[in-house]
């Protein structure tokens, strides 16, 4: 799974990873030639005396140090470069995925999984490649050319080689096998404290308003607790390769000086050779050690691939036709033949049959009790969900038949949980349309009952918006949004209980105003008062996700026992009125 995620995303960086290659190879062509101009210095110039060979060989080596320094230096560049493109990449799609995932899809992963797969996930991968770019050219042909030009020096002490390098490799193994389930552990609850964290500081108010900051106190503790005993466990392996890999080194180093020493003795070899071979064999035993770097990040790496493969090879539920129906603008003719819709792993459907028709000028609301299928409803319109059974179409085109680009940019969605992003007033308002201007921002306002508060804050249209809208009241949140989707001019508009924070007055005189600024229309209207959806032309009431009455609101209160409770409920004739 890692190497494919890698393979696949770094072949547009062939001419870098080329390039790449080509100066590593020189590098360390370089850093091999060093001890043998070394071990030449020393066996044949200081030893005769010969200072203009000295001399000769000394500025020879100051040569290849500084192609080495300079090679050396542009591979970690490029490799650096190459490593952030990856990166780079690698998040761009992960978002353009998301992006396109229907609200199942966000749902199935969780947003605050999606996030650590998208950030922490893919950093783990980045840091794996660039490690790579630095090592995989480096390592063997350090190995191998080491392991030659050692030969070459002296091949009676070549079984130093053949025992330290098998013992190093098969140490680090037995560790890296068992960091791999670690790893997945970290990354798993890694999630859970993102999830943790996110409930809390989007509750916050909720968390202080219930006096229970020490309850999630301890909950962030105990998940907190959970993942650094898990991350200790993994440190801990990764801790002893450090020890193991010295120990070898250090070893080998001694064994080279004592049994070459000996050899020295005894006239078979050079102390220039010497000097060089233990040179070469440490060099050798280095590249096992930036291997051992890099395999220390391959067991997280790869749980971080098969976690961001995970997401690529999702597909939405939401899919766009092969062959999109052509359309060249929507009139906004809105119909439900018998459609049905049950979530995934749900026992009961949440909508049963439903029918209904909207025409544009005409305003359909939307009433039930709580749980009743309302939002889902509207859900359907918009295709954030396919329906299970029946049709949902729009001017007698089925909508999984429509391309939805072209869908939703014929629909003004205003959801149940209004939500800003962060910029200006003006900045939100022109999220539907980017070219609206100014005094189109500010008719928007004037219908959605928004335009005293704006002009009231600092900056009027360029006042700032905090993330998510929160230094505005959810009142004045839901009129920007209500407002956002008039600038846009849609087809059809889809109010999902958009006027739940609102007061009665700025309710009814919102309504007001909407009427002729909408009438070309189709309108959907969500509402949990009877006083917001009482003049609409249809109302459909749902109960348990059966449509218990359609017509009026004259005829509803004459013919469906269910409005009737309804309007009961909300005192009838003072709260209809």
């Amino acid at each position: 799974m890692l190497f494919r995620l890698v393979r696949e995303r770094l072949r547009r960086y062939r001419s870098w990873i080329l390039l790449l290659i080509l100066l590593q190879l020189i590098g360390v062509i370089a850093s091999l030639y060093l001890p043998s101009l070394n071990a030449a210095i020393i066996d044949k110039g200081l030893s005769r005396g010969d200072t203009d060979f000295i001399w000769h060989t000394g500025g020879t080596m100051l040569i290849v140090s500084l192609v080495q320094v300079i090679a050396s230096a542009g591979a970690t560049y490029v490799g650096a470069r190459t490593a952030t493109g990856f990166g780079r990449d690698s998040r761009a799609e992960i978002f353009d995925k998301v992006a396109h995932f229907s609200g199942r899809e966000v749902n199935m992963f969780g947003a605050p999984s999606l996030i650590t797969r998208s950030t922490n996930d893919v950093q783990q991968v980045q840091m794996l490649v660039l490690m790579g770019c630095t090592i995989v050219v480096t390592a063997p042909i350090m190995m191998g050319g080491g392991i030659v030009m050692a030969l070459r020096e002296d091949v009676g002490l070549s079984w130093l080689m053949v025992v330290a390098v098998p013992i190093l490799a098969g140490a680090i193994g037995m560790i890296v096998v068992r960091m791999v389930p670690g790893f997945r552990i970290v990354q798993k609850q890694l999630d859970a404290v993102n999830r943790v964290l996110r409930e809390q500081l989007m509750g916050v108010r909720v968390i202080r308003a219930f006096v229970r900051e020490p309850y999630e106190t301890s909950r962030f503790t105990d998940s907190n607790a959970v993942l650094t005993e898990a991350s200790r466990k993994v440190m801990r392996l990764t801790g002893a390769m450090f020890p193991i890999v010295m120990l070898v080194m250090n070893a080998s180093t001694i064994a080279v000086l004592w049994f070459g020493g000996h050899r020295v003795g005894d006239g078979e070899m050079q102390v220039g050779a010497l000097t060089a071979y233990m040179t070469y064999l440490i060099q050798i035993l280095m590249s096992v050690m930036m291997a051992t770097f890099m395999v220390m990040m391959v067991p997280r790496a790869s749980v971080a691939a098969e976690r961001i493969q995970e997401v690529l090879e999702t597909d939405t539920s939401v899919k766009p036709p092969s062959q999109p129906a052509t359309v060249d603008q929507l009139r906004g003719v809105v119909e439900l033949d018998n459609v049905s819709m049950q979530y995934p792993g749900a026992d009961l459907p949440v909508l049963c049959n439903v029918s209904l028709r909207a025409e544009p000028g005409q305003t359909v609301a939307i009433i039930g009790s709580t749980g009743s299928g309302k939002s889902t409803l509207i859900s359907l319109i918009a295709r954030l969900f396919d329906a299970t059974g029946g049709r949902v179409l729009i001017d007698g085109a089925n909508v999984q038949d429509l391309d939805p680009e072209v869908l939703w940019g014929h629909l003004g969605i205003v959801p149940q949980k209004p939500y800003l992003f962060t910029g200006t007033v003006a900045s939100n308002l022109r999220y539907g349309n980017p070219d609206a201007t100014d005094d189109e921002l500010w008719e928007a306002l004037e219908v959605a009952q928004g335009r005293d508060f704006v002009e009231k804050m600092d900056g009027g249209l360029e006042a700032a918006i905090a993330q998510g809208g929160t230094n505005v009241s959810g009142g004045q949140r839901q009129r920007l949004c209500i407002a956002r989707a008039l600038v846009a001019r849609p087809t059809i508009y889809l109010f999902d209980d958009s006027f739940s924070a609102l007061d009665l007055a700025t309710d009814a005189r919102l309504r007001q105003a909407l009427k002729p600024y909408v009438r070309e229309a189709t309108v959907f209207i969500v509402g949990q008062r009877v006083s917001t959806i009482a003049d609409a032309d249809q109302i459909i009431v749902l109960d348990d996700g059966l449509v218990v009455g359609a017509g009026t609101h004259e005829e509803l209160m004459e013919t469906c026992e269910t409005y009737q409770e309804i309007v009961a409920s909300q005192d009838g004739q003072e709260e209809a009125a």
